[in-house]
């Protein structure tokens, strides 16, 4: 029988409610359960994919295709298992999955109302997951903040799962704010407590309290919490502020919190492999070597808008004993200034996914600069169909070489709109060349991958390109699509059409990655 988490947030927004999910998933995996993850979105947009990542951050793309919130990242990354679609639910989808009844006359003319024909949706969503996954134990992170109105469906629909299930079934862990009046440096309890009363008052009562603040919590302030909230002061958790995210698990399960809900479950377990987990915290915070990576692109403003390669890249240097600073440049910015001087001690250059015309100038000069330099660099979907076009330009004499994407009857266009006609999405296979430095770096012929892209390199320009050096040593397994472009000429001068941060891990670095840092470093 599944087991179920809720966590929701209060007083305000972006309090670290899904590293916290994320930590009490890790902590419990290591107890020995199996966990699934899920996170439910009030905004009423249907498709992440298309939200300005500088306003929201990066799309994160699960195995299956989907198109979902950073926070799945997180997920991932912490506790190592491959989420779905399904872990990601926007009100938008929820709204929309109604109305398709509607017209497929599923509710035979009935009035619809939230209550209980959206909520019942939700309450779906919830059970769906927990099928499929068949998960010991299913945590689904209530997004924004309790009282906002867009969230009222969901939390009354977790509200329903509750007093469908049995007692030790289901509990609630909420993630409250406790801030400090600036120059007294006081703590003050009262949003938490009425954060508390809005939950009561929606008929959910929080088992466990996740406190962030910018100063240590006294056990006298988690005392009084405990008194006003009717919570037991070992179930109030102070999620410390950390200076490596993969700290957090270590925090929490310090204070007991993995034990409090063990208890609250009814769940009992002799299993605990978390020491693992606590030696590699240990190794990342004590590192040896030092390098820059300009990570060039269009959404710099916000550097979530690359989450998932801002991590694969410290979790490579991590595990190679390396601190990597990543210099955010904007492709807007550097566009007239000398080049030898925006590059002054770079050891790599990473060219994201996410380009469009207006940048594209000086993200070709970028690739050029580097090709000529043999600066280590790495081109990701976008970025390699940068390499691709800069070197058609600059080698291969064809002055006028460009995309579709940007220009749809250029007769020179290196980048075209691929053959399957549809968005490339998900997993897909791919075959190596043997010889190669991407046979190098995986060690196998044959890998899996996820894609998000929908344009690729014309391979009627493949023997140009191989003939001058830059070698395909990677396509689709159906031999349609150039997946892996790589320089013969440079150490490391790499493009992929594929997204490998989205499969990297903390204890497990994405080997691309891992080859780009070592080799940045000089090995």
């Amino acid at each position: 029988m599944t087991k179920f988490i809720f966590m929701t947030g209060g007083v305000v927004s972006g309090i670290g409610k899904g590293l916290s999910a994320a930590s009490i998933g890790r902590l419990l995996k290591d107890r020995g359960f199996s966990v699934f993850m899920q996170k439910f979105d009030p905004y009423l947009n249907v498709f992440p994919g298309l939200l300005n990542p500088i306003q929201h951050g990066e799309p994160y793309v699960t195995y299956d295709g989907g198109e979902t919130d950073l926070d799945l990242g997180h997920y991932e990354r912490f506790i190592d298992e491959k989420l779905s679609t399904d872990s990601s639910i926007s009100a938008g989808k929820v709204y929309k999955s109604v109305f398709q009844k509607e017209e497929r006359g599923d509710y035979k003319g009935n009035t619809i109302q939230v209550i209980p024909h959206v909520t019942d949706q939700i309450k779906s969503k919830v059970y769906k997951v927990a099928s499929d996954s068949k998960a010991d134990i299913v945590i689904t992170e209530i997004g924004g903040t309790v009282g906002d109105i867009e969230s009222l469906p969901f939390i009354e629909a977790i509200r329903q799962i509750y007093s469908e299930n049995e007692n030790g079934d289901v509990i609630f862990i909420h993630t409250t704010l406790v801030p400090t009046i600036p120059g007294s440096n006081e703590l003050k309890t009262k949003p938490t407590q009425h954060s508390y009363k809005q939950l009561m008052s929606y008929g959910i009562r929080p088992s466990i309290f996740v406190l962030r603040s910018d100063e240590i919590i006294s056990d006298d302030i988690k005392k009084k919490i405990s008194l006003f909230c009717d919570i037991k002061p070992e179930c109030v958790i102070q999620s410390e502020n950390v200076n490596l995210i993969y700290e957090v698990p270590v925090s929490l399960r310090r204070q007991g919190i993995d034990e409090q809900i063990m208890k609250l479950l009814h769940l009992q377990s002799e299993i605990d492999t978390f020491g693992s987990w606590v030696d590699m915290v240990d190794r990342f915070k004590n590192l040896q070597h030092e390098i820059n990576i300009a990570m060039v692109g269009q959404y710099v403003e916000l550097e979530d808008s690359y989450l998932s390669t801002n991590n694969a890249l410290l979790d490579a240097g991590y595990n190679l004993s390396t601190k990597v600073n990543i210099k955010f440049m904007s492709c807007k910015d550097i566009e007239n200034r000398p080049l030898d001087e925006v590059f002054k001690n770079i050891d790599g250059i990473i060219i994201p996914s996410g380009i469009s015309e207006i940048g594209l100038n000086s993200m070709l000069a970028t690739a050029k600069y580097a090709r000529e330099n043999k600066i280590p660099t790495l081109g990701i979907a976008s970025g390699q169909h940068i390499m691709a076009i800069e070197f058609a330009r600059n080698v291969l004499g064809i002055e006028k070489a460009s995309s579709e994407e940007f220009d749809e009857m250029n007769k020179n266009n290196i980048i075209k709109y691929n053959d399957y006609n549809v968005r490339k999405i998900g997993d897909a296979s791919i075959a190596i060349d043997e010889g190669t430095l991407a046979n190098e770096i995986y060690q196998m012929s044959n890998i899996v991958e996820r894609h998000k892209n929908e344009f690729e390199i014309s391979p009627k320009f493949e023997q140009l390109f191989e003939e001058h050096g830059f070698t395909i040593s990677g396509k689709s397994e159906d031999g349609k699509s150039i997946e892996i472009i790589e320089l013969k000429d440079n150490e490391f001068y790499f493009g992929v059409l594929y997204q490998p941060q989205y499969d990297s891990r903390p204890n497990r670095p994405h080997p691309i990655f891992t080859k780009f840092v070592n080799i940045a470093l000089g090995n």
